[in-house]
């Protein structure tokens, strides 16, 4: 577990917490007063590292994408001196509007996940809904089932210790195509246990090459408040938004099928957080 304050945490095996809103590939809008949408977000970026990012086109567009959300989930941050993520955060605007109340890496004692979830807790400005718990997980397409199953205990030790139902689960869960088919997605936990909502539709798009189809990330939440306060989820077509061929988004180094973004939104003006998950491939 990360030690200090949660800013500018210490490296963790596959996560750090930062202050700022990144996310792109899925979107999750919550109402929570005034008129202006807060969003919290999840993107893979593949294998982001330094040499990359410091590129002017590569930070220019991810700059645009993670300046959309007001807390972000940014996995595949592949860089141990934590330097690509100090240089994304000079680049990006910080408020104060909202706070991490908690944290904490899930014990895999049963080493279960190839990248054990951490996890976080935030303030929401909203009398219905104050704070949230945010459970980001990136699984190894080998092992998808397995680790969405656990997912489920995941939940029930954060819920457990937080006295907190109000859970959003996100990430690049690859929940779909070959590696789960949807016979074995239906069967899920957070399939068969009430009170789980899987906002992102099967058969959403997720990817960003033309020749793939598939509902890769994924944003599942529990709890009344959640639900109430649930304005819209959806996938943000950055390509396309941008303007950018399947050739230009090569080069700025999403090759693979990951890419868009999936996002869930409310309504207030708040401030950027980001919860950034590096990668151990």
């Amino acid at each position: 577990m990360p030690s200090g304050q949660p800013v500018f945490p210490r490296r963790v095996p596959d996560a750090y917490i930062a202050m700022r809103g990144l996310v792109v590939a899925s979107l999750l809008i919550l109402l929570v007063g005034g008129t202006d949408a807060f969003r919290i977000c999840a993107f893979n970026a593949h294998r982001l590292t330094l040499t990359k990012v410091i590129k002017e086109s590569v930070m220019d567009t991810l700059v645009q994408i993670l300046a959309r959300c007001d807390i972000m989930v940014l996995q595949e941050v592949v860089d141990s001196s934590q330097n690509t993520v100090l240089f994304l955060l000079q680049k990006l605007q910080r408020s104060d509007k909202t706070q991490v109340l908690n944290f904490y890496q899930y014990n895999d004692t049963e080493d279960i996940f190839a990248r054990e979830p951490f996890v976080a807790q935030f303030t929401l400005p909203s009398k219905i809904l104050p704070s949230v718990v945010l459970v980001p997980l990136h699984t190894t397409p080998k092992d998808v089932e397995k680790e969405l199953n656990a997912l489920y205990d995941v939940f029930l030790d954060v819920s457990q210790r937080w006295q907190n139902e109000n859970v959003i689960l996100l990430g690049d869960f690859n929940a779909d195509c070959a590696s789960l088919a949807k016979k074995r997605l239906n069967s899920l936990l957070l399939r068969t246990k009430a009170g789980f909502h899987w906002v992102i539709p099967d058969g959403e798009d997720t990817t960003v090459r033309a020749s793939t189809n598939c509902t890769y990330d994924r944003i599942v939440m529990h709890g009344q408040g959640c639900q109430k306060l649930l304005k819209a989820a959806a996938t943000f077509d950055f390509p396309r938004r941008f303007q950018l061929t399947e050739e230009e988004v090569e080069k700025l180094g999403w090759h693979k099928s990951e890419g868009r973004i999936v996002e869930v939104s409310s309504a207030t003006d708040t401030e950027r957080f980001v919860l950034l998950g590096s990668s151990r491939q």
